[in-house]
């Protein structure tokens, strides 16, 4: 049955993926998470930012997005939001206070505030579910590729498998700039690196809250 839906699940995967690979505010949080506090956090964070892709997909199944479409102020609030929590994002990074100088910078040098896995989890998955890029995908993609005759359950599994690449995706980013040499690298930079991380966010913050006016 699910062969017959192959054509509008291989166009919605492509351009899923190509959309969760260009660089935004998730992009951004896996690797700050990764480098200051290392491999197990950045996972964490990259699980929550592939669960948080949950919440497009249950408002779009629901046919909240359908609503968007008819009243645009709905997703001028949903933008709102989504910008104001990644620009809150930014401004605590760029307030981040260098460290006490040493002679040689550690892997483990940002330690001393170590996140719980769940707090990793919830800030990922909070950058997600507020992220308006995510909004503008599924009402611009998805609600395009995807016929309104298409069965609830199988846009469910389409939406089960976003949640997975999601996560996948930023999971081999946190691999990456939690590997020692690279994290040692960008941990040599210290508080210049953290604030470079929300002159970032808040780049991606104002765009998105321009852009609502």
């Amino acid at each position: 049955m699910f062969s017959s839906y192959m054509t509008e699940f291989l166009s919605l995967a492509i351009i899923h993926f190509l959309a969760v690979i260009a660089p935004g505010p998730d992009f951004a949080v896996t690797v700050r998470q990764s480098v200051r506090f290392g491999r197990l956090v950045g996972l964490f964070t990259a699980l929550g930012i592939g669960a948080g892709i949950s919440i497009h997909v249950l408002y779009t199944l629901l046919g909240i997005g359908a609503l968007m479409h008819a009243w645009p102020w709905l997703l001028g609030i949903a933008k709102l939001a989504g910008g104001a929590y990644i620009l809150y994002l930014g401004i605590s990074l760029i307030k981040s206070k260098a460290s006490p100088p040493t002679s040689e910078v550690a892997p483990n040098a940002f330690h001393t505030e170590q996140p719980t896995f769940g707090k990793a989890f919830l800030v990922g998955f909070l950058t997600n579910a507020t992220n308006p890029k995510a909004t503008l995908f599924f009402l611009a993609i998805f609600t395009t590729l995807v016929s309104s005759e298409t069965p609830i359950h199988v846009q469910a599994l389409y939406g089960l498998w976003m949640c997975s690449v999601n996560a996948a995706w930023f999971m081999l980013v946190g691999l990456l700039f939690s590997s020692p040499y690279i994290r040692a690298a960008f941990l040599r930079l210290g508080h210049w690196f953290e604030r470079t991380m929300g002159l970032v966010l808040v780049f991606f913050a104002g765009r998105l809250l321009l852009s609502t006016f």
